[in-house]
């Protein structure tokens, strides 16, 4: 794949040497490639960023009609003006996962098959832009896409569905790309720069560049990458006739032999043809020149040099700016384009930047100048050597997993010496090579490599993350082929053995790399398979810790999340949101207090630590310390329902119902798809006495979450107490038919078996019997079988008169039914025996305004 041999004495060489597969066979093989490194991906589920992004964007998410908001909203779903935004504008990636949805619902198959398809459209692109644009050698450009396919630094772009936002916008920026070289004439040389020949082909590649911007921000770079390639590439475009000479078309001489004032003879190196001349089509630009000093075969030789200020020099001639007029159109063309729309989407961020903390990127907050240098410049160091050996990646690198550099004695000062002594040689290689057009595919890997990387360098603003690997899908394509560029020099210096051994070696290193890659996709099936490898990977990073903690606490698993919360504490002592989460799985109340009281003394604006401290208070009867709380806890997350619900019922504990009703519409306003929200303040609407007003709220519920059985059985006791038995009928059997309640019935079906088994037994302590009579009308209340759970609380206090939760649940029943005269009895009953308690007086405070709001009826109809 990687040597190229010479054609035969007296023979024409061909334009495309290399392995001698033909395109089909090369695409099929790429494709194979792709698919089976990253066919196991298909098994995956919705992962870290995934669940964001997708399950709980309300943009993307089932049944969220198409809306504008999309165009205006982040990737997250958030108004891109809002302060907590994260100011990313990706519309076209969002309305990619909008018809992922459309066709295929919420099966997270399809949406890892789109990914793997786009990668497989973008490895194969490549080896055509290689072919066409930088290599002309098929072999070699096929080399290099296979590299690409299997290399493992996709991993997270390609198995990780938001990735898609990277693969999209790489292929976008692939195809703009190749037309921005289709619209200059490619054969011209005339003059020093072509003129534009295919307008149409500018704006196309304008227009996909522009795609690929609303794909991920990355992709505006394609821009400056075109015009990059345009000024040292286009500008020279020469071919061989069949004898080897030199020949230049112009407009007027489509064959004409090159002018006797330029040399003949072709460059040659090591015994070896270039395909292009020491002078080409600038030496018509210039001025006669003395005699040039000898190549000393080192790549900044003194020619070049010298050649290089010929060049800096004629920027003066008039001749050679009139010459540069074809160029200067185009790139005013797509500078002034790039401006417009940098600027309207400054406009769409409200003229603000992303808001992000010290652990999303820690070097970013040092107040010492030379901390941010030298650790930005060793992070760039960092990303080319997991390019250059991916044998340790993780899903996160932030909070501790690269220490700040703050010092210039840091060994790792070196690794930064040394990739900008290599970046710098790199350089003023294409430099010096500039007259002569050598070794294009050193520029283009350059260029692709630097520039699509721009964005993540904290060059310009700051950036959320530390090293992210998804961001390097881009940038592999110029590591991809400066890497086969340097396997085909160094296989020019070696013997047939050396060269087969090299052969042997790049083909062992591919095979290694697919298999990381295999493996890698394995740790991306599941969120326990990714956030355990990152524990396993970065050991000392805090945020692995934490995010492996809300995973075991999500499962139940409290006591390992407890472990792994004080992990990531220990690592990174100011870790907030590790703070506010350990206090909800620590039972003292003192304790927990103490660790909101942390985390909001690191984060004052943390809206989920005030939230949890306010319903702390609460139930300390701090009634106005909590509804402050609650209200900051608003203020900072205007997208947090469950503040909005439980400040509305505090207010309303206190019989405080109108500033209740605007918490309850403030928040159905800011969370419209808070199908909680929706059944909470249907509850206010019936304990207040609008019941009509409810119906509606219960059914918007059960429309934002079909499932929601709390809602479907709150609309069927509300229809059976306005006396439409019909309808309530029919929400009963919905509730008792849901998917929820079919799991929760299987149980409490068990339950009431071991019960009934139990009360055959006979115990002799009635205090016993009473006990499971209770524990039995709870599973029927539990199954809405409301009359025989009735039946069994009777029996109950009949056996045991100071079963005071008896009485309560005896009164709930009948408040259910409208038997308000009963309820009434019973719930005053039950407060006889426990008479300090709130949610009884709760429930008369609500007898007392149903009974009120009747009467008002009453009269009003008399009247």
């Amino acid at each position: 794949l990687l040597v190229s041999r010479r054609s035969g004495r007296g023979r024409a060489p061909s334009r495309r040497r290399g392995c001698g597969l033909a395109p089909a066979g090369a695409a099929a093989l790429l494709a194979g490639a792709s698919c089976l490194c990253y066919g196991r991906s298909l098994q995956g589920e919705f992962v870290h960023d995934d669940v964001w992004a997708i399950v709980n964007n309300p943009d993307v998410r089932p049944g969220a009609p198409l809306r504008w908001g999309i165009f205006t909203n982040d990737f997250w779903g958030k108004g891109m003006a809002e302060n907590t935004s994260h100011k990313s504008y990706r519309p076209l990636c969002v309305l990619t996962f909008k018809l992922n949805i459309f066709l295929t619902g919420m099966n997270p198959f399809y949406f890892h098959a789109v990914n793997v398809i786009l990668h497989c459209l973008v490895t194969l692109v490549l080896m055509y832009t290689c072919d066409k644009a930088v290599f002309r050698n098929r072999g070699l450009a096929f080399a290099t896409a296979l590299l690409f396919a299997v290399h493992p630094i996709h991993t997270e772009a390609v198995a990780g569905i938001v990735g898609r936002a990277d693969v999209l916008a790489c292929l976008l920026f692939l195809l703009a790309f190749l037309s921005y070289n289709r619209s200059v004439d490619q054969h011209h040389v005339g003059e020093c720069f072509p003129p534009t020949t295919s307008p149409f082909f500018l704006l196309l590649s304008l227009f996909l560049g522009t795609c690929a911007m609303l794909v991920k921000e990355t992709g505006i770079t394609v821009f400056g990458v075109c015009l990059v390639y345009d000024f040292f590439s286009l500008s020279h475009k020469q071919e061989k006739s069949s004898n080897g000479v030199i020949h230049q078309r112009g407009p007027q001489q489509p064959a004409s032999p090159q002018p006797p004032s330029l040399p003949a003879h072709p460059h040659r190196e090591n015994g070896k043809q270039h395909r292009f001349p020491h002078r080409g089509a600038w030496g018509g630009c210039h001025s006669p020149s003395p005699p040039e000093p000898k190549s000393s075969g080192f790549p900044v030789s003194p020619r070049a040099v010298w050649s290089l200020m010929r060049y800096l020099t004629a920027r003066s001639n008039r001749n050679f700016l009139l010459t540069m007029r074809p160029f200067l159109k185009r790139a005013a063309l797509v500078i002034s384009y790039v401006i417009v729309i940098l600027y309207f989407r400054l406009w769409l961020m409200g003229g603000s930047m992303p808001l992000f903390s010290e652990q999303d990127n820690p070097a970013s907050f040092s107040p010492y100048i030379l901390t941010r240098f030298l650790t930005y410049s060793y992070l760039l160091a960092f990303n080319v050597w997991l390019l250059l050996a991916p044998v340790t990646l993780c899903y996160d690198w932030q909070v501790g997993s690269i220490p700040l550099v703050e010092t210039i004695w840091d060994v790792r000062n070196l690794a930064t010496i040394l990739l900008a002594v290599v970046m710098t040689l790199l350089s003023l290689h294409c430099l010096a090579a500039f007259k002569r057009l050598e070794h294009k595919e050193v520029l283009v890997g350059l260029v692709f490599l630097v520039f699509p990387f721009i964005p993540a360098s904290n060059l310009f603003f700051r950036v959320g993350f530390v090293v992210a690997e998804r961001v390097l899908y881009m940038p592999s394509m110029g590591y991809c082929i400066l890497f086969v560029h340097g396997l085909r020099k160094l296989c020019t210096c070696l013997n047939r053995w050396g060269a087969t051994t090299l052969t042997v070696c790049t083909a062992l290193l591919l095979l290694l790399f697919s298999w990381k890659t295999v493996k890698q996709n394995e740790i991306w099936l599941s969120r326990e398979s990714l956030f355990r490898s990152g524990v396993q990977t970065l050991p000392h990073n805090a945020k692995v810790h934490y995010n492996y903690a809300n995973f075991l606490k999500d499962q139940g698993r409290n006591r390992e999340a407890i472990y792994h919360y004080r992990t990531a504490l220990r690592l990174y002592p100011r870790h907030a949101s590790a703070l506010n989460n350990l206090g909800t799985l620590t039972r003292d109340t003192a304790e927990a207090k103490m660790y909101y009281q942390r985390a909001l003394q690191l984060n004052p604006q943390h809206n989920r630590a005030l939230f949890n401290l306010g319903n702390l208070l609460k139930s300390q009867e701090r009634k106005e310390e909590a509804i402050n709380l609650l209200k900051d806890s608003i203020k900072y997350g205007p997208e947090f329902a469950d503040a909005y619900s439980s400040l509305a019922s505090l207010l309303a504990e206190q019989e405080r119902f109108k500033e209740a009703e605007e918490i309850y519409q403030a928040g159905i306003k800011n969370c419209p798809d808070s199908s909680d929200l929706h059944n909470n303040y249907g509850v206010f609407l019936v304990d207040t006495g609008s019941p009509e007003k409810a119906v509606a709220h219960y059914q918007q519920a059960i429309t934002l979450s079909p499932s929601h059985h709390v809602a479907m059985g709150n609309l069927g006791r509300l229809y059976r107490s306005l006396g439409d038995n019909s309808v309530a009928e029919e929400w009963y059997k919905r509730f008792s038919s849901s998917h929820l309640h079919s799991v929760l019935l299987s149980n409490l079906l068990q339950a009431l078996d071991a019960i009934d088994k139990a009360l055959q037994l006979k115990p002799k302590d009635p205090k016993v019997i009473s006990e499971l009579f209770f524990t039995k009308g709870n599973q029927l209340r539990e199954q809405n079988l409301l009359d025989k759970a009735f039946e069994s609380y009777k029996a109950a206090v009949e056996l045991n008169p100071d079963q005071a939760q008896a009485w309560m649940n005896m009164g709930g029943i009948q408040h259910i039914k409208g038997n308000y005269v009963s309820a009434r009895a019973y719930y005053e009953r039950a407060l006889q025996l426990v008479p300090d308690s709130k949610l009884l007086q709760e429930n008369l405070a609500k007898l007392d305004r149903l009974e009120k709001r009747l009467q008002e009826v009453r009269e009003k109809d008399q009247t």
